[in-house]
């Protein structure tokens, strides 16, 4: 079983005590059984953040995925329009030479684009 951290035993240790002053003040209770189930409930609770402390942390909802260069958005979207290069059967050479391929032009994006 590996070894609480430091950081484990402040967590714990804080919530414990806070938590224990928190409830005898808010309950006002002066009998035996009303501080020790204050005092259980502390201890649970210290436990509980205790726990939390040692889990490892998640990526947030913005962080970048494994293999993604960055995770932000792209600043501009390239678009291409796409004209046929072979001129249609029975279409005269004039037709052929006007059939060309424009360069890509960035067109920036209104809204995010989701692969």
């Amino acid at each position: 079983m590996p070894r609480p951290t430091a950081a484990q035993f402040l967590y714990g240790s804080a919530a414990v005590v806070a938590s224990t002053i928190a409830m005898l003040l808010l309950s006002q209770t002066r009998s035996g059984a009303g501080v020790a189930v204050i005092a259980t409930a502390a201890l649970v609770l210290g436990l509980l953040v205790a726990l939390a402390a040692a889990a490892p942390r998640r990526r947030g909802r913005h962080a970048a995925r494994p293999g993604s260069a960055g995770g932000g958005r792209p600043e501009a979207v390239t678009v291409t329009e796409v004209t046929p290069l072979v001129a249609p059967e029975g279409a005269g050479e004039d037709t052929a030479a006007a059939a060309r391929v424009p360069e890509p032009r960035a067109v920036a994006a209104e809204q995010p684009v989701h692969h």
